[in-house]
């Protein structure tokens, strides 16, 4: 008997504080975004998030002597997993959080996965539609209904707030399907295309914010509590996140890490309340538990499970099975990996494996919560992939 249990007491040493590290990351990332915004316009604070993001991924891709991609064809891809996955969401949060509390952004963040798996399905025929599925979404939609208060009236700023939320996380939605359809068979590593999603993002930012906004201020003339909000946001959420997070998966798991979606809205509503003083009304986490139990059903993580097969998953040569988490601002997070844990390792002459077939799903992202999305591709025989939808998301 102790035997068999100190083993498993020793795996759980090894992974659960870097799991409750990353749920603690990116949940509080609602909060640096609350106190950003009291002195810079979404736009601003988006640029100045996704700008140091950037260098701290391309710092860490200098140190591991990996590189950005070479192939126009993957550049113009990202324009579109940018837009979709940094640069509108990002923003749309902001905003948001003019209007509504940071918990309550939180809250709107878990509902991604009704729009992945819709999108997926409807859209870039990647996925396809079964009945736990679409009884999973319509729980989603329940709660949503319920998060929202529909029976209270529409209309107003908190309402307007609420709906900016939900328009970010329905970004999300547009980006994951899409970077699995056409980023998924690249041969670059997660790493090297999140940092390039972030200079592309970037430069949207930087024309688009000037043009609406006008010039950033100065760093210079920001108070220490916004300047600490901006790296946080960069530097902590995306970089040091993105390499916890990798961690998790090759340490507990890609399902196991998976799990974090969870417990990020737990950390965003007890950090508002706790640093913010912040209040919800009753329906609001009442209707997250709904959304959250919608996405479990639809994720097959309650009822019974199914076994995966070729049309729903790509199963590695070892017959272990990969899942992706999600990250906070809902991009993938990657990463094949085995039954023993071990990660994939990508071929030596780099070259390109083929895409996946309708029904699979890349190991892709990063951070979003607020973090940057990282994709990943399939590495070869021993790679693994799942259906993107059926991964959580932050």
């Amino acid at each position: 008997m102790t035997g068999h249990t100190t083993p498993d007491r020793a795996a759980l040493r090894g992974w659960l504080p870097g799991f409750l590290a990353l749920a603690a990351i990116w949940g509080s990332s609602f909060l640096f975004i609350k106190v950003g915004i009291a002195e810079l316009h979404p736009l601003h604070l988006t640029l100045y998030r996704v700008a140091t993001g950037a260098a701290t991924l391309l710092v860490v891709l200098l140190l591991l002597r990996d590189r950005l991609p070479r192939e126009p064809w993957i550049w113009a891809h990202l324009v579109v997993v940018a837009a979709f996955g940094v640069a509108i969401p990002f923003t749309l949060f902001g905003y948001g959080e003019q209007r509504v509390e940071s918990m309550l952004a939180g809250i709107w963040n878990a509902t991604t996965p009704l729009f992945v798996l819709p999108l997926a399905v409807l859209v870039f025929r990647t996925e396809r539609l079964t009945a736990r599925a679409a009884v999973g979404l319509g729980l989603g939609f329940l709660g949503v209904l319920v998060v929202l208060g529909v029976w209270e009236g529409v209309g107003g700023a908190h309402f307007t707030g609420q709906l900016m939320c939900f328009g970010a996380a329905a970004c999300y939605g547009v980006a994951i399907p899409y970077q699995k359809r056409f980023i998924a068979g690249s041969a670059h590593s997660g790493l090297s295309l999140s940092a390039a999603q972030l200079l592309v993002a970037t430069a949207q930012l930087a024309v688009v914010g000037l043009l609406v906004a006008g010039s950033p201020p100065a760093p210079t003339g920001l108070s220490l509590p916004v300047v600490g909000s901006v790296l946080a946001l960069g530097a902590l959420g995306t970089g040091l996140a993105f390499v916890i997070n990798l961690r998790n998966i090759r340490v507990a798991g890609a399902s196991t890490a998976a799990t974090v979606t969870y417990l990020v809205p737990i950390f965003a509503v007890l950090i508002g309340a706790l640093v913010l003083g912040e209040r919800l009304n009753w329906h609001q986490p009442v209707g997250a538990l709904v959304v959250l139990l919608g996405v479990a059903v639809a994720q097959g993580l309650l009822g019974p499970r199914r076994t995966p097969v070729a049309a729903d998953a790509s199963v590695a040569a070892d017959g272990s099975v990969a899942e992706l988490p999600v990250a906070i601002d809902g991009s993938v997070a990657e990463l094949p990996v085995a039954t023993d844990a071990s990660v994939a390792a990508p071929p030596a002459d780099r070259s390109v494996a083929a895409p996946p077939a309708a029904g699979d799903t890349p190991v892709a992202t990063t951070p979003v919560g607020v973090g940057a999305s990282v994709t990943a591709r399939p590495a070869g025989a021993d790679a693994a992939a799942v259906p993107g939808p059926e991964a959580p998301v932050c």
